[in-house]
């Protein structure tokens, strides 16, 4: 089960990594699109680029507030 539930536009999003030599990836939510099990995110990451993020068992989420 991923950690997102509750999230809003602002807020930080963590994907862990499963192996040691890959790095952590962050980003900000820029988007919430849909709702409960099909909500998913537009991320602006953190070398600048932006995606549309379905999270997975790895994301966890830092509130801006």
């Amino acid at each position: 089960m991923c950690k997102v539930s509750g999230t809003h536009k602002g807020d930080q999003i963590v994907i862990e990594t499963q192996t040691l030599d890959a790095l952590r990836r962050h980003g900000e939510v820029i988007e919430v699109i849909g709702q409960g099990e099909r909500e998913h995110y537009r991320i602006r990451w953190q070398d600048g680029h932006e995606s549309i993020y379905f999270p997975g068992p790895n994301a966890r989420v830092t509130s801006a507030d």
